[in-house]
């Protein structure tokens, strides 16, 4: 499609819930091999993803299993572009969605342990030139509210009146846009009154990843570069569509209507605006969304990394009551021997879910070039595929 043109795209407002329920190692007619856990480098997981693939018609996907030491197994299959001869290779970029939550608190974390914010940071003493303008309820609300979606905001990603071309077409850098969200969204009333329910809000993560910037007065982006991803080797990584205007150089994005698969082509309008970013705009490939998650098993091992063990603790632990902090819904699951972390994302047009089992020290992590609910079966069956192939490894 033309790059001008709009795409309906919106981070999906209750993808971390759309497979809660699900989950329950159903894998249909996928034949799920053993894998070599003493292999020294990452196994092949293309015939078990291809069949699944091909189920669900879908152009892309990939998957990877990990362990806090290693990635033992990826694969990505499929092409780039629905119709096109176009291979997609491991090293191709798959956007996360709001997996992207979970980077966003991770990142915050570091200002928490460098003493620069505290979990009981308010918006009136992050912004305290809004906190004359801003909606007296909010005054009070903390970092660790908005990161467990319990601070007021309403599910609307929008500013009340204002579209996704409003927001895309809002002058200055990202940095400078997303301190107008702010200032925009903080005269709003809240939903419900704050601290006492959850509400999933992509606004939750734009505030604070505003936050964020203020203190370490460097934009959101920088600090996911400099602080997550230099680090990590997570080479791939970057923000809003995958690839480049008039190439197939990276997986293309796909809605499904009654004509079938539509192929978004790259442009500066085919995902949600930067100003949202916090919420939901990073791709990377499968393997290097794999270093990421790595870095957290880790953590919950206790071993050292990018945060503290005290702190991945935290962030992978939810208040009171709740089952949602950080970027993590947290559940229970027998194959997880107990308490697992999930959490999936969408702006409609991709898919990707990642499951991690703290207690037995693995992970498996799922994406697809295509939204919709096949796409959402789909990365549930490749999930629970994997969780198989590496529970009846062990």
């Amino acid at each position: 499609m033309h790059p001008v043109r709009a795409v309906r795209v919106t981070v999906d407002r209750c993808a971390a819930f759309l497979l809660i329920g699900g989950l329950l190692l159903s894998c249909g007619t996928v034949k799920v091999e053993k894998l070599d856990l003493r292999a020294k480098t990452p196994q092949d997981l293309s015939a078990l993803l291809e069949p699944i693939r091909q189920k669900y018609d879908l152009p892309a996907l990939a998957g990877a299993i990990v362990t806090s030491e290693r990635t033992v197994a990826l694969g990505a299959v499929g092409v780039r572009k629905y119709g096109s001869p176009d291979p997609v290779t491991i090293d191709d970029q798959f956007h996360l969605g709001s997996c992207t939550k979970s980077m966003t608190a991770t990142v915050i974390a570091m200002l928490v342990e460098e003493g620069k914010l505290s979990w009981h940071t308010t918006l009136a003493q992050a912004f305290p030139d809004l906190a004359g303008t801003m909606q007296p309820a909010y005054r009070a609300v903390t970092l660790e509210q908005l990161l467990a979606q319990r601070s007021g905001f309403s599910e609307e990603s929008w500013p009340h009146g204002k579209t996704f071309l409003d927001m895309h077409h809002l002058t200055g850098t990202p940095r400078q846009q997303r301190q107008a969200y702010v200032t925009m969204v903080l005269q709003e009333p809240p939903a419900y009154p704050p601290g006492t329910r959850f509400l999933y809000s992509n606004r939750n993560y734009t505030v604070a990843g505003a936050m964020a910037e203020r203190v370490a007065n460097e934009a959101w982006e920088h600090l996911l570069e400099r602080r997550l991803f230099r680090p990590l080797g997570m080479k791939t990584a970057g923000f809003g569509a995958m690839g480049t205007h008039g190439k197939i150089d990276q997986p293309w994005q796909h809605r499904l209507d009654g004509a079938g698969h539509i192929p978004i082509e790259p442009g500066p309008l085919s995902d949600n605006p930067p100003i949202i970013g916090p919420a939901g705009t990073v791709h990377c490939s499968i393997g290097d969304w794999a270093r990421y998650i790595r870095a957290h098993l880790a953590g919950e091992q206790g071993k050292p990394g990018i945060l503290k063990p005290e702190t991945f603790r935290k962030l992978h632990t939810p208040p009171s009551g709740g089952d949602y902090m950080a970027g993590w819904v947290v559940t229970e699951r027998d194959w997880g021997g107990g308490r697992v972390l999930m959490h999936n994302g969408s702006n409609n047009q991709n898919f990707a879910v990642v499951w991690m089992a703290p207690l037995r020290d693995f992970a498996v992590l799922v994406a697809t070039n295509q939204g919709g609910d096949e796409a959402a079966k789909a990365c549930d069956e490749a999930a629970s595929a994997l969780i198989q192939s590496y529970l009846q490894s062990r």
